[in-house]
C-alpha cells in the first residue's frame, strides 16, 4: 500500500513539474520575440526601399536552406524512403506558397494583420470536426469559427489602429505614428490564406515525421525544396516586376536581411520544436497567441506605428477564444490524458502530443 509520504510526494510533482519548464517557456518567448522583431525590420525595410517582396524572401531562404542542410544532413543516418522524401518535397511547394502569400499580405496589410493571420490555421481543427464525425463539440467549433471571423473582420476594419479604431482617442495630427488604411476583407484574405497553409505544411510534417530527429532532417529537406520552387517566381519578379516594386533590385541591409534568416528561419523552427515536444503547445493555441501579442504590443510602440492597444487587445481576445473554442476537442482529450497520468502517478512520463492539426 502507498505511503502517506510518496503520495505527498505524488501531490507536489506537478509545480516542480513546471518549474522544470519554465526556462523552456522563457526561451519560446524569446524566439517569437526575435521573430517578430525580424517581421517588423522586414516590413520597415520593404516599405522604405520598395523591394520586392519574393526576391528578399527568396534571398533569405536559401541561407536558411543552406544553414539547415548542414546542421541536419539529411544524407546521413538512416536512408529516408520515398514515403517521406516525396511528402516533404510537396511540403516545399506548399512552403514557397505559403511565404510568397505572407510576404504580399506583410507589405500590404501591415505587421499586425499578418502575424495575426498566421493563426487562422486553427480554422483546421473545425474541418476536422466536420470531417472525422466528430458532432460532440462541433457547435462549440463552429461557434471558434464565426469568433475568429469577427476577429479578422474588426482588424480588417482598422480596429488595430489608431486612426480608425473606435476606442483611440489621442490627438491623431500629433501623433508621429505611421498612418494606415482600411483594408476590408478582400484584402485580409491574403494572410488568411497564407496562415491556412502554414497550419497545412505543420500537419504534413507532423504526419511525415514521426520521431523529433527524423521531422528535423526532414524540415531541412522541405526548406531546400521550398527554396527551389521559390527560384523561379524570383526570377520572374527580378525580370518582370511589378509598378509598386524596384523591378529588380534588392538593396543590401544587414539586419534585415540577418535577423530574417536567423531569426525569421532558423531559430524559431528549433523553439518551436522545442514547445511542441517539451511543453506540448502547438503554433495555433491560446497560449501561443497571448506571447505573440505582447511582442506585438512592444514592437508596435518602439516602431512607433499606427496602433490602438484597446482595438488590438479586443481583436486579440476574440481571436483568442475563436482558437479555444475551435480546439476545444483536442484541448479536452489532452487534458483528460494529463488527468489519467496524475492518477497513475505518471506525470513526468511525455504526453502523446495531440493531434490537432495546426
Amino acid at each position: 500500500m502507498m505511503s502517506p509520504n510518496h503520495s505527498s510526494d505524488d501531490r507536489a510533482s506537478p509545480p516542480h513539474h513546471h518549474f522544470r519548464h519554465t526556462p523552456l517557456q522563457i526561451i519560446h518567448v524569446v524566439a517569437n520575440f526575435l521573430r517578430i522583431w525580424s517581421i517588423y525590420s522586414m516590413f520597415r525595410y520593404l516599405s522604405q526601399t520598395g523591394a520586392s517582396v519574393v526576391l528578399f524572401l527568396f534571398a533569405c531562404l536559401a541561407p536558411a536552406a543552406i544553414l539547415f542542410l548542414i546542421l541536419q544532413k539529411p544524407w546521413k543516418g538512416r536512408p529516408l524512403s520515398n514515403t517521406q522524401v516525396v511528402p516533404s518535397i510537396i511540403n516545399g511547394f506548399i512552403t514557397a506558397l505559403y511565404l510568397v502569400l505572407w510576404g504580399k499580405g506583410l507589405k500590404s496589410c501591415g505587421p499586425v494583420r499578418a502575424i495575426l493571420g498566421e493563426y487562422s490555421g486553427a480554422v483546421l481543427g473545425v474541418l476536422s470536426g466536420v470531417l472525422y464525425g466528430r458532432r460532440s463539440n462541433l457547435w462549440k467549433k463552429i461557434g471558434g469559427l464565426i469568433a475568429m471571423c469577427a476577429s479578422f473582420y474588426l482588424l480588417s476594419e482598422g480596429w488595430a489602429t489608431a486612426t480608425f479604431s473606435p476606442f483611440s482617442w489621442q490627438d491623431r495630427e500629433e501623433s508621429e505614428a505611421q498612418k494606415e488604411h482600411v483594408l476590408g476583407l478582400k484584402h485580409m484574405l491574403i494572410p488568411i490564406i497564407a496562415g491556412i497553409l502554414s497550419a497545412l505544411r505543420r500537419v504534413i510534417a507532423r504526419r511525415v515525421s514521426i520521431k523529433n530527429q527524423l521531422k528535423r532532417r526532414l524540415h531541412a529537406l522541405t526548406i531546400a525544396s521550398a527554396t527551389c520552387f521559390m527560384f523561379p517566381i524570383a526570377m520572374w519578379d527580378a525580370i518582370i516586376g511589378s509598378p509598386s516594386e524596384s523591378n529588380g533590385k534588392l538593396p543590401f541591409s544587414a539586419w534585415a536581411f540577418f535577423s530574417t534568416i536567423l531569426f525569421g528561419n532558423i531559430v524559431i523552427f528549433y523553439a518551436d520544436s522545442i514547445a511542441e515536444e517539451r511543453l506540448h503547445m502547438v503554433f495555433s493555441s491560446p497560449r501561443h497567441l497571448m506571447a505573440a501579442s505582447a511582442c506585438i504590443i512592444v514592437m508596435e510602440i518602439v516602431y512607433k506605428m499606427d496602433f490602438s492597444l484597446t482595438g488590438f487587445v479586443i481583436c486579440s481576445l476574440i481571436l483568442g477564444f475563436g482558437i479555444y473554442e475551435a480546439t476545444s476537442l483536442e484541448r479536452n482529450r489532452k487534458d483528460s490524458t494529463r488527468q489519467s497520468d496524475l492518477l497513475n502517478g505518471e506525470f513526468d512520463n511525455p504526453i502523446e502530443m495531440s493531434s490537432l492539426p495546426t
